[in-house]
């Protein structure tokens, strides 16, 4: 996030993280660990934000909405990042154990 904006380097690397975001998004509806509705959670809802973020990310950077690019890449970074990694660390998951211990 510190480098410069706009370069080969940095559109680059935007368009390998917004094709892999959508995958993983997808992958998450086969986890299925914390059931709140039905056999959905949470994180669902963190993967129905990324479809729909990342596509519009780079609709935004292709139409030279520098700063709507930016808030949604912010945005999208922070809960789709920071969210799920919340998530992991509820109890009763794998990563609570790791850096909490049993």
């Amino acid at each position: 996030m510190a480098l410069p904006k706009g370069t080969i380097r940095h559109r680059v690397m935007g368009y390998v993280w917004a094709a892999l975001m959508p995958v993983i998004a997808v992958s998450s509806f086969w986890i299925q660990q914390i059931r709140l509705i039905g056999p959905f959670s949470p994180i669902h809802l963190l993967s129905i934000l990324v479809l729909v973020t990342a596509p519009l990310a780079v609709w935004y950077a292709h139409a030279h909405k520098v700063a709507a690019h930016r808030s949604v890449m912010m945005k999208l970074y922070v809960f789709a990042l920071v969210g799920a990694g919340i998530f992991t660390l509820l109890p009763g998951r794998i990563m609570h154990a790791v850096v909490f211990g049993q």
